[in-house]
């Protein structure tokens, strides 16, 4: 047993030679972020949302409440299924 730490303490040391001591270690994954982030720091302040003010939105949610949901409108299709069963 005595023979097994001694050589653990050996190794151990030895090992820890073995981690990456590059200064670009992570450059890609920061490179990429770099590249899909268009700007880290946004200022949204005063800035409205694509699509409106959320006037819309809120009076949708208003009608959800109050059990005024607007049905929707029917939809129509340019395509025609046949009504076959499949049985020849």
């Amino acid at each position: 047993m005595g023979r097994l730490i001694v050589a653990a303490m050996l190794v151990g040391p030895a090992l820890a030679g073995c981690t990456a001591n590059d200064p670009t270690f992570g450059g890609a994954v920061r490179s990429n972020y770099a590249v899909q982030v268009i700007n880290p720091e946004p200022r949204y302040e005063g800035a409205l949302a694509e699509g409106g003010d959320g006037a819309r939105s809120a009076a949708a949610i208003e009608r959800y409440r109050t059990d005024k949901v607007k049905k929707p409108e029917s939809i129509r299709s340019t395509q025609r299924s046949s009504g076959s069963s499949g049985g020849n």
